[in-house]
């Protein structure tokens, strides 16, 4: 059933409900407020989910410069949101060098939970790379600030091109204790020529995220350009377009850095690598 149908269903019973409510004070009738009131609440329920679905479905057809971004248009369908952490601060770097896409994500917080074992976070590209092709370690940098025990992460769900991967803490954090975990993942072939994109999603249960950032790292192949939407109830808004920070003849850097994101959002990086100037190893920097 689609959800506009959904919400056809929910008003006509909130008229129903209506209706009998009217009825039962009038006649004096009990039962019929009874009636009445559960017709009401469950046609309150109904257009909270039909809006729920809708706005889902909406956020599965986001299109940029010309391009589906399938990665994310898939997570907003699986999308679960965290409510066992508070983060107050998502760092990502993000390295883009030929096919290949290495993300490194640093999340810093505390936890909601009176046993805290595991985060979860989501990785998602065009290129539905398998799990056991992905190279990915997880750190503790609590237990573990020097990074010497690598993590390893655990796939959680269906392994598609947007999957959630849970990464342990080397110690279990109790009620409102900090943490500090960083994954580090390499996703091989999932980047392609021309037009392409990497998208930084949130799911969590708080309204507003104090600090996020990301850097990205171009190697050998520059963009032409890049250019940072913001995505919201399904539509992709142009925030502009993004001046390097760092560059040297084979490398060069992008930065973006905003304060209290909403905690269920994303931003999505377009570039364009189409005839993009290639450099490589043993030429002049």
């Amino acid at each position: 059933m689609s959800s506009s149908s959904q919400e056809t269903i929910a008003s006509w019973g909130s008229a129903i409900a209506t209706l009998f409510s009217i009825i039962g004070l009038v006649q004096s009738q009990p039962w019929l407020v009874s009636i009445s009131v559960l017709f009401l609440c469950t046609s309150i329920g109904a257009l909270f989910y039909a809006r729920r679905q809708r706005l889902a479905l909406n956020s599965a057809r986001i299109s940029i410069e010309g391009r589906s971004i399938d990665g994310l248009n898939l997570s907003n369908l699986t999308r679960t949101v965290s409510d066992t952490v508070i983060v107050q601060k998502v760092e990502r770097v993000v390295t883009v060098q030929g096919s290949n896409l290495a993300i490194n994500a640093t999340y810093t917080g505390y936890s909601r939970s009176d046993d805290l074992r595991m985060i979860e976070f989501t990785i998602s590209s065009d290129a539905a790379v398998p799990f056991a092709n992905l190279s990915c370690a997880g750190y503790d940098l609590i237990a573990d600030p020097n990074e010497r025990h690598a993590i390893q992460p655990m796939l959680l769900g269906a392994d598609g091109a947007a999957k959630k991967v849970g990464v342990p803490l080397l110690q279990p954090v109790r009620k409102e204790q900090p943490f500090k975990l960083r994954l580090k993942c390499t996703l091989p072939g999932c980047m392609q020529p021309g037009i392409d994109y990497y998208a930084a999603g949130l799911s969590f249960i708080q309204e507003e995220i104090p600090s996020s950032s990301v850097r990205l790292v171009f190697i050998s192949e520059m963009p032409n350009w890049l250019r940072t939407y913001e995505i919201k109830e399904g539509s992709a808004a142009l925030l502009g377009e993004l001046s390097p920070v760092r560059q040297r003849r084979a490398i060069r850097e992008y930065e973006d850095t905003a304060a209290n994101v909403p905690g269920q959002s994303a931003r999505v990086y377009v570039f364009d690598r189409s005839a993009a100037p290639r450099f490589q190893r043993g030429q002049p920097q």
